[in-house]
């Protein structure tokens, strides 16, 4: 049973391991803020939250201690990260950031638009 457990612990520590590191090239690599961004909020929140289940997993069945606050903290990281991310690159973009050159679609450009017409609507009044 204790070769199971570590081979779960190990398994876990190495995706967490393997998803920060691909954050980091993401991070490098990426041409513009909002690919930088996909990469920073949903790989690295994956990273963290494999690290912290392999945590959970090793005091829970190794040392013998429950720990909720672990499990919260996987809740919180995997619902904040994502949005935080998302919220980042929409602010990005409303405040003029450019996308890369080779962009092939921008989804958010008639909600752009829209918004701004309400603005000087707004300020017209």
């Amino acid at each position: 049973m204790t070769i199971l457990i570590n081979t779960l612990i190990v398994i876990s520590l190495a995706l967490g391991t393997f998803f920060i590191i691909v954050t980091a090239i993401g991070l490098l690599r990426f041409p513009d803020a909002y690919t930088r961004a996909h990469a920073a909020s949903k790989s690295a929140t994956l990273g963290v939250m494999f690290i912290l289940i392999g945590t959970f997993i090793h005091f829970w069945s190794v040392e013998g201690v429950y720990n909720p606050r672990i499990l919260l903290g996987i809740l919180f990281l995997f619902v904040t990260g994502p949005v935080g991310g998302h919220l980042m690159a929409r602010a990005a973009y409303f405040s003029g950031v450019k996308p890369w050159k080779g962009t092939v679609k921008d989804d958010l450009k008639a909600e752009y638009l829209r918004k701004k017409a309400e603005e000087e609507q707004m300020t017209k009044k």
